[in-house]
């Protein structure tokens, strides 16, 4: 009797050992997996990348890539897919129906929305902006140029509707909007006046505008007159502006992340993403009589910025 007691003891101890063990388990796992579904009409390396990054950041979830091709409309997709457009083509796909998936666009500036939507926002699909947020810019030129003053501003029709926006950022800066339209790229006039009357420019990301056409005008204007140049993005630093904020993809991803982990209900229509990083161009800073920037303390700086109310 006393041997089966004690086996009976053992034996109870060990199911409440284990089932402890067992609850630990279910409170550290997650409640919930995800079907996430990226899409893209090219399927190249570089999406491959980000897909498979992806998918190592959330092991929890199933992440897959289909090409566009590949899918159905978008009203055939399972309601309780997670849907992320890698490019332009997959937007134009997704506007077909109004009961596809919940969606994030990556890779979609503010003029390319704006080319297909308007001032519209479909529901159930969120816009993660591509290019740099222009109250951030404003505020890299407050740090590097402290002493500029007038921000001239070259704009096509495509952009327009940017300059209020522009201006309402400038104000509690005391920063001065000087904007100039520029409607064709063979006649400088417009970016020679703009020049005289500026003390940096702050370039739009308008491709209209700021193309591999247009950058060694641009650029040697500039130089000419001794004016920095700031932006459009961070292709157009290395091409020879002086500086600009941007998002890589670990930001993307940090922001995707944050995302993923909320019910789709609660995403926003747009948003920029919280991390970003700064790029400046030495040569140029030297060639200008400018200090060289420090791209991780102005990046810093920025960011506690943004965060104070």
């Amino acid at each position: 009797m006393g041997n089966l007691s004690r086996m009976t003891s053992r034996f109870i101890h060990r199911f409440w050992r284990r089932a402890t063990l067992l609850a630990c388990l279910m409170l550290t796992a997650p409640a919930w997996s995800a079907d996430i579904l990226l899409t893209a009409a090219e399927d190249g390396a570089g999406v491959q990348a980000f897909a498979q990054a992806l998918a190592r950041q959330r092991p929890q979830d199933r992440v897959t890539f289909t090409p566009l091709n590949a899918l159905p409309a978008p009203d055939r997709l399972p309601a309780t897919t997670r849907l992320i457009l890698l490019d332009l083509p997959g937007l134009d796909w997704r506007l077909q129906d109004t009961q596809g998936p919940p969606t994030l666009v990556l890779r979609i500036s503010r003029l390319q929305a704006h080319e297909r939507l308007g001032t519209t926002r479909p529901p159930r699909i969120s816009l993660l902006w591509s290019d740099p947020p222009l109250s951030r810019q404003l505020q890299l030129i407050a740090s590097i140029l402290p002493q500029a003053r007038r921000i001239g501003v070259l704009y096509g029709h495509d952009s327009e509707f940017l300059l209020p926006e522009l201006r309402r950022h400038a104000a509690p800066l005391e920063l001065e909007i000087v904007p100039q339209r520029w409607d064709n790229i063979n006649d400088s006039r417009p970016l020679q006046t703009l020049l005289r009357s500026s003390d940096v420019l702050l370039g739009l990301d308008d491709p209209q505008l700021y193309n591999p056409k247009t950058a060694k005008n641009l650029l040697l204007s500039s130089y000419s007159q001794q004016l920095p140049l700031v932006g459009p993005n961070a292709g157009f630093v290395r091409a020879g502006s002086l500086a600009s904020t941007y998002s890589d993809q670990a930001d993307w991803l940090a922001v995707l992340d944050r995302l993923l982990d909320q019910p789709p209900a609660n995403w926003p229509h747009s948003l920029y993403p919280d991390h970003f990083k700064v790029v400046g161009n030495p040569q140029v800073a030297r060639s200008l009589g400018i200090e060289q920037v420090d791209e991780t303390g102005v990046a810093a700086r920025l960011a506690e910025g943004e965060k104070r109310p």
